[in-house]
């Protein structure tokens, strides 16, 4: 399905390009959003890479899926604007898979005040950490992207996904460590 609109869409028919991006666009926003940290430049930076992608696609190789290519153009875009901008926004993602969430009643004030630290505590060590770990956190962690997947976003063997993989986890680990985050 992809393939074909791809196809249409570089003879010249611009409205078969709206399918792919309702298809990626949420995705897009929170990988945008975790890699900047601020949702109105996520939203900035996914318009963008859309565009770049559609300026590109005659050069897209349609045997390849669109996804990893269009995720390898977005998380280019957004080290490009983490480069030209001075200093980094605060994380502001919603992603309910970082939120650590006590036993017991939510509701309870208690644990919406120990939720938002914990959630504002993890925030805070993936800005720590460096863009390679910080990236590949985001893609499997939060994006629950497959090993295969983020090996053609980042471009890079599986093997090597795995390994960073790891280090990016024991990196966060360590940094929440260091921020005083309780040892399980």
């Amino acid at each position: 399905m992809e393939r074909e609109l791809i196809l249409k869409c570089r003879s010249g028919d611009a409205r078969f390009f709206e399918p792919l991006v309702r298809a990626y666009e949420p995705a897009a926003l929170r990988v945008a959003t975790g890699i900047l940290g601020h949702p109105d430049e996520a939203r900035d930076g996914v318009q963008e890479a859309f565009v770049k992608a559609w300026q590109a696609l005659p050069r897209f190789d349609v045997k390849r899926r669109f996804g990893p290519w269009f995720f390898q153009i977005l998380r280019n875009h957004c080290r490009d604007m983490i480069r030209g901008r001075k200093s980094r926004a605060n994380y502001e993602v919603k992603d309910e898979r970082l939120e650590a969430r006590p036993a017991g009643d939510d509701t309870h004030p208690e644990r919406a005040r120990e939720r938002a630290a914990a959630r504002d505590l993890v925030r805070h060590a993936l800005d720590q950490l460096g863009g390679e770990h910080r990236d590949i956190l985001i893609l499997k962690e939060i994006q629950g992207f497959r090993y295969a997947e983020i090996a053609e976003i980042l471009q890079i063997p599986e093997g090597t996904v795995a390994s960073r993989l790891y280090h990016a986890r024991r990196a966060l680990k360590d940094t929440l460590i260091a921020l005083g985050a309780e040892q399980p």
